[in-house]
């Protein structure tokens, strides 16, 4: 890796509990991320992938060793830096989506505009438009229910790329989805990739979903096993 890499690990441990309850969930971690990349994670259960994820998300924070995102020291900064950091760089999508049930569409992807105080018709204009990026135009007013999960999980993407991120951290992103819809949102999630530029980081536990990556980063007990770069993904 460069030395101008996007994201840097270097030494990072995460233990959980103290004295005989202590877990080491993380056992110095190294790894570097360059801007523009599409890395999937993977491992089995307990091998640290969500905890390097929580920690890369700004959601924890390291035990030990350093987190730098575009040349800051991230376990240096206080909640609320840290929290601006993953309002203005980071986009999330999760595996069981998220999204608030009361709720349209569109006003679940405007929601993390009202967290940064944008104006109510900016927020409209950039939620319409990121979902008619998923391929969602003329579903803006449909509350979750009356969406399909593909659909759901489009809404969920829009919803993390409407801020324009710097990042996207994808967590199981096609785990509650069938493999046709799986599929889809993959490629949805290269064409993000590939054509604005945004980082990806995914976990994953399915080796067809992890060979949309460009980079597969195994973890086994708390650290990383192997790093391993295969050319656009298949």
């Amino acid at each position: 890796m460069t030395e101008a890499a996007l994201i840097r690990l270097a030494g990072v441990t995460k233990t959980y509990g103290r004295g005989q309850a202590a877990f080491q969930a993380l056992k110095g971690i190294d790894l570097a991320i360059e801007a523009g990349d599409f890395v999937a994670i993977m491992g089995p259960s307990g091998s640290g992938k969500s905890t390097t994820m929580n920690i890369l998300g700004c959601l924890d924070t390291p035990s030990s060793g350093s987190y730098e995102f575009q040349g800051v020291q991230v376990e240096q900064l206080s909640r609320n830096q840290r929290a601006l950091l993953r309002r203005h760089q980071l986009g999330f999508v999760f595996q069981g989506f998220n999204l608030l049930a009361r709720t349209t569409a569109q006003e679940n992807v405007e929601l993390p505009l009202v967290y940064r105080h944008e104006a109510a018709a900016r927020r409209r204009a950039a939620a319409l438009a990121a979902l008619e990026q998923v391929g969602l135009k003329g579903w803006e007013h449909h509350s979750p229910s009356e969406l399909s999960g593909g659909q759901q999980q489009r809404v969920a993407i829009a919803r993390a790329i409407v801020t324009r991120p710097a990042v996207l951290l994808a967590d199981e992103p096609t785990g509650n989805l069938d493999t046709r819809t799986s599929q889809e949102i993959m490629e949805l999630i290269r064409a993000f990739n590939r054509e604005q530029g945004i980082t990806v980081l995914m976990v994953t536990h399915e080796p067809d979903i992890a060979a949309h990556a460009r980079r597969i980063v195994r973890f086994i007990d708390g650290r990383v096993d192997s790093d391993h770069r295969h050319g656009e993904g298949a």
